[in-house]
Parts: structure tokens; sequence; C-alpha cells
């Protein structure tokens, strides 16, 4: 059966620059490199800082933003990558690409959770629920079955790959104009909203050409539905996040006191195999002796177990290699995790769901999101579908629409993705505040 091939499926080619030359050999970065430093550098990578991941934003105890839950994921990344470049490389010793497989995981990791909006996992929720159930049910004679389905449905991984490829108005061709290969990383979900049964999809009705410009450009195998595969590199992507949100989310829950530090503790161990790691537990109950600070006895405690779960990723991923490249492997890496560490899992996750996401001070969060979401959307939809151009308070609320976000093409679909576009890149405190101004609770200057 046809594979794809890792020559192919690592290029420095840029999104928007492809008739440019490549760099010279005396640059002081790889092309991949640049990626990374594209994103850091980048004002959505920035404001992702006060972007919420599950708890909200405390005065006095720091816990996880978007913006920090990407870096780590970025470094989880790069240790995957890294390890699967030495495997390579042994495979293809004349590729000079190869190594550079951790800094295109990483790159994709930083990038991973830039289109989501602000309040946390609801905010998707919330953009949807505005035109399944609210005002914005109107516009649906207007559009298509598929660019409808694009908002009723509305995905942070679609909008990920938006944010980093769309020309906004005055920006440059290929959005961040990264390269080929990280674009692909980050595409969870390599198929438009049409496709599928369940809301994940990759691409906007408006993005799924630049997808498969890259898509066709890296030889990634197409299916018989003309959905494409996953690209190698996103199941390394996926694996990151998916270790990092459900093991820091714990250390989260016991800094602000929701689980205490026996039960987090005996989570953690349950990662070992008491018959075979006898050793190893009991370096860790040594260690912990030595250190008397709680707060770092979890933090050792969660570093060993993301360095057992990257090791078992790569793995699964040596193992089922043959079936990712051939478009056979339907799962994530984590689903396939050996008997002890699936069932520590599992664990984790039945009480993430039931104490962690489900606590009060998370779905308070959510519910103003919905709120604050629905009311900005519901504000300036019907300010840009209003073609009366004497309405005064249309003038004065689009006057606050940055130009960035000026309509690419004068239809029904662009108009609202681009009021989708601006509430879906503001920070929490951004929106919050615009809120409350629009509703006239709070005014510029008065307290």
């Amino acid at each position: 059966m046809q594979k794809m091939d890792w020559n192919k499926l690592l290029s420095t080619r840029r999104l928007g620059m492809e008739n440019r030359t490549s760099g010279t050999p005396h640059e002081d970065r790889t092309q991949f490199q640049r990626d990374y430093d594209r994103i850091i550098f980048s004002s959505p990578f920035r404001r992702m800082q006060n972007k919420t991941q599950v708890f909200p934003l405390p005065e006095h105890v720091f816990v996880h933003n978007r913006l920090t839950h990407s870096l780590e994921v970025a470094s989880v990344g790069r240790s995957l990558g890294n390890l699967l470049s030495e495997k390579l490389v042994k495979c293809y010793p004349e590729n000079p690409l190869i190594p550079e497989i951790g800094t295109i995981v990483s790159s994709a990791c930083l990038a991973h959770d830039l289109g989501n909006p602000p309040f946390g996992h609801s905010g998707e929720a919330a953009i949807s629920n505005f035109f399944k159930k609210g005002q914005g049910q109107e516009y649906k004679k207007k559009l298509t079955e598929a660019q409808w389905k694009d908002f009723i449905e509305f995905d942070g991984n679609a909008n990920a790959f938006r944010t980093l490829t769309h020309q906004f108005c005055g920006k440059r061709k290929g959005g961040f104009a990264l390269t080929y290969s990280t674009l692909a990383s980050i595409v969870k979900y390599p198929f438009e909203s049409t496709k599928t049964s369940k809301s994940k999809f990759g691409f906007f009705q408006s993005d799924k050409k630049n997808y498969r410009k890259v898509a066709e450009a890296l030889c990634i195998k197409q299916k018989s539905n003309e959905d494409f595969c996953r690209h190698p590199l996103v199941y390394l992507v996926e694996a990151a996040d998916d270790i990092c949100y459900q093991i820091m989310d714990l250390e989260d829950a016991f800094k602000l006191g929701i689980l205490n530090y026996e039960r987090i503790k005996t989570l953690f161990l349950n990662f070992y195999d008491y018959e075979k790691e006898q050793q190893a537990l009991e370096r860790i109950e040594r260690t912990l002796q030595k250190v008397s600070d709680k707060n770092e006895q979890i933090s050792y405690l969660r570093a060993g177990v993301i360095g057992k779960l990257v090791y078992e990723c790569i793995g699964i991923f040596e193992k089922n290699e043959t079936n990712i490249l051939e478009g056979n492997f339907n799962k994530s890496l984590i689903d396939c995790l050996p008997d002890i560490q699936a069932s520590a899992m599992k664990k984790i996750q039945g009480i993430s769901f039931a104490e962690i996401y489900g606590h009060r001070s998370v779905v308070e969060v959510e519910i103003a999101g919905y709120k604050i979401i629905g009311t900005l959307l519901e504000e300036f939809v019907a300010a840009i579908m209003n073609d009366d151009t004497k309405d005064k308070y249309r003038q004065k609320l689009l006057s606050l629409l940055p130009g960035q976000y000026t309509p690419t093409e004068d239809s029904t679909y662009y108009k609202i993705q681009s009021i989708v576009d601006f509430v879906a890149g503001m920070t929490d405190v951004f929106a919050l505040d615009l809120y409350r101004k629009i509703k006239g609770i709070s005014l510029p200057g008065v307290v």
C-alpha cells in the first residue's frame, strides 16, 4: 500500500512565499526555527496570556493560561520530535531536515491554540450557540450549507489554521508565511466541516484552498472521499497537548485547593508499575523526603509522569509508523497507552470532568463567556450586515472594528467571518471591557 514519504513531508517552502529562495548558507537560524520565532513574537501569541485555559485568572495564585499551556506543550513536543528524529535519521541519513523535526513539532505546538476564543473551552461553544440558537439563526438562508456549518460548529483548530494562513486586510500574503510542514503539523482534523458528523474539523471554507495547497505539495495521502490523512507529525503535536492539559490541570487544582496532595500523589504514582518499577518508586520516595515543599513535590511527580508518557508515546508512534504513513492509524497516541498508563489516565480524566472542569469557578467563567461572546456577536454582526449607511449607531460600532478585520469580500459569509475573527481573537479582559462599554455598564475614565 502506498505510504507517505518523509522526504516529501518535510519542506521549507513557505505559504505566500513560494517563489522566493529560502535562506543562505550563512544564516543563523534554520527555516523551522524562523517559524518558531515568528509565532512567539506575534500579537496573537502574546494575547494568549490573557485567555483562560481552564481556571479563571486569579490575582494571587498563578494558574495556567493559554500562553503558558502552549509553551509547555511546545516543550513536550520538542522532546517527542527530537526522539523521533533520532530514530529516523538512521533511515534517512542524507535528509538534512530530519534533525529539524523537534523544531517543527514545537513550533506547531506553540501555535495549536492560537485560534481559540476567550473564556476557555466554552468560547467555541458560545460562538456556535449564537448561530445555532441565538440571533445568528437569521443568516442561515443567506449561506451555503458548508458556510453555515463553519459557524454553527465553530472550531478553534480550524481558526488556528486561519489565523496563521489568512491574509487579513493590510497584512502580507500567506499570513504568518510559515513553512508547509509546520502548517500541516497543526491540522488535527484534515477535512472541512461538511465532511464530518462531529463538531471537529480542520479548516473553514474560506481557507480550504490553502490547506489543499499545503497537503498536495507535501504529498499527504488523500482518502477516497477527498479527505486528507493526517501529516504524521500531527500525532506528536496532539500527544504533547493531551499530556500537558491532562497532567497540568491536576497541578492547578492542587494550587487552588480543589484536590488535596495525597490524592494527586496517588494519581501520579498510578502511572508506574509497582511490580516492575520498584527501584524507580523508591527513588521517587527518597526525593520526596528531601523536599518539604508540597508544590515542589507535586512538580517533581508531574515531571516524572510527563517523561514517562513522552517515551511511551514515541514507542507507540514507532510501532505504528507504517500505518501512520499509510493513513490507516485512526487513534491518538494517548489512546494506545499500555494498560497501566491507560488506566491511570482514565482515572485522571474522570476526576477532571467531575471535579475540575465542573468546579464552580470554571462554570462561572463559562457562563459569563456565553453572555459576553453572544452579546458582542449580536451587536457587531447586526452592524456589519446593516446596509443603512445613515445609521449612526452602526457607524460608531463598526469604527471599533480594527482595520485588519475588514471583510475581504462583500458577501454574508465573509462579513460574518470578519466579526467572528475579531471576537475570537479577543482576550478575556478585552472582551469583558468591550461588553461593559457597549451595554453602558462602564465608561472610559468613569469609576
